[in-house]
């Protein structure tokens, strides 16, 4: 696979990176976890070498899996993992907790659990408003200078934000919701990014699912699937969003690909600094998504697929309320 740099920062990762919430979180029961390492140890044979992971994952349990998946072949793969929140004792998030002190304490768990002697990305997963952004950077930094992470990273943050975090330690990426649905950092976020050489790690590049044309308005989710609580995602929603997915097929199949291949190869598209990181739990999936760094969009197949785009008003938020509060913009 093809190999990008995220920004200025000099890290190296392949143009697409695996996304790994989903094996232990979010969409309903865990992967097994045999069958969660056979995944990651694939993705890896077939040339992908960035793998994300959050404390939240679980919580803990994601940064164990990569620990033990990745331990083969350790040195040769970039591992993200994020601090940000506390968790009370049914394993829920209780609240943003970026105090320096608490980073410290998660990035010296987070290293035990990933089974590593250093972190090469370690992101902020959500701006903490009761934390300087100065203090969050300079406590990275400290790790930094320590040999504990090599690169800083935040996600969902604001560009001021964004601007002052960067100014204390380089941030190496930034890793923010984008896709054909979600196309909002198009607004300030990507003209700051390209001014400073930041890298940008979009996550859900794929709709959280949506975009693969494999979920319609009759799909039923599992009981633990967030997706259940995501207003995008109401039948009537899912009903009117149906329309991009299909202008997609067309696009998709006149180019001998699948819908999926076609939204991340329009991401790779955008910047050579943007790495996307889908996720998935199946083998066939991960090979479909592996593929779309194979596909090369003209700038007439670009067209074509802005032109479609901008017929479709998506419907929904991309977040309940209680999680959209928690964006910094």
């Amino acid at each position: 696979m093809q190999k990008r740099t995220l920004g200025n920062s000099g890290l190296e990762v392949s143009a697409i990176g695996l996304g790994c919430m989903g094996l232990s979180f979010g969409y309903g029961p865990a992967t097994e976890k045999q069958q969660a390492i056979t995944l990651i140890r694939t993705a890896y044979e077939r040339g992908v070498t960035f793998f994300d992971s959050a404390e939240a994952y679980g919580p803990y349990k994601n940064e164990e899996l990569l620990g033990e998946a990745l331990a083969p072949f350790r040195d040769k793969v970039v591992i993200a993992t994020k601090f940000g929140f506390d968790f009370n004792a049914e394993g829920g998030q209780s609240g943003l907790n970026s105090r320096p002190q608490h980073i410290r304490a998660v990035a010296e768990a987070a290293l035990k659990r990933l089974n590593t002697d250093v972190i090469d990305l370690l992101y902020q997963h959500r701006v903490d408003p009761a934390v300087p952004i100065e203090d969050v950077a300079g406590t990275v930094k400290d790790l930094i200078a320590e040999g504990k992470v090599k690169h800083f990273g935040l996600s969902e943050a604001g560009s001021q934000t964004i601007r002052r975090a960067h100014a204390v330690q380089p941030v190496a990426a930034l890793q923010s919701e984008y896709s054909l649905w979600w196309r909002e950092p198009e607004g300030d976020i990507l003209p700051v990014l390209e001014e400073l050489g930041i890298g940008f790690v979009p996550f859900s590049p794929l709709g959280k699912g949506f975009l693969t044309g494999a979920i319609n308005a009759q799909t039923t989710f599992d009981d633990k699937d967030f997706r259940n609580t995501v207003p995008r995602f109401s039948t009537e929603a899912r009903e009117a969003n149906q329309a991009l997915v299909d202008l997609l097929g067309e696009i998709a199949s006149a180019k001998q690909v699948t819908p999926a291949q076609i939204a991340l190869a329009w991401l790779l598209a955008q910047k050579p600094w943007i790495v996307p990181i889908p996720g998935t739990t199946k083998l066939n999936r991960l090979e479909e998504n592996i593929g779309a760094a194979a596909v090369v969009l003209s700038a007439d197949d670009l067209a074509a697929i802005e032109d479609a785009v901008s017929k479709v008003t998506v419907q929904g938020d991309r977040y309940p309320a209680h999680l959209q509060a928690r964006i910094n913009r």
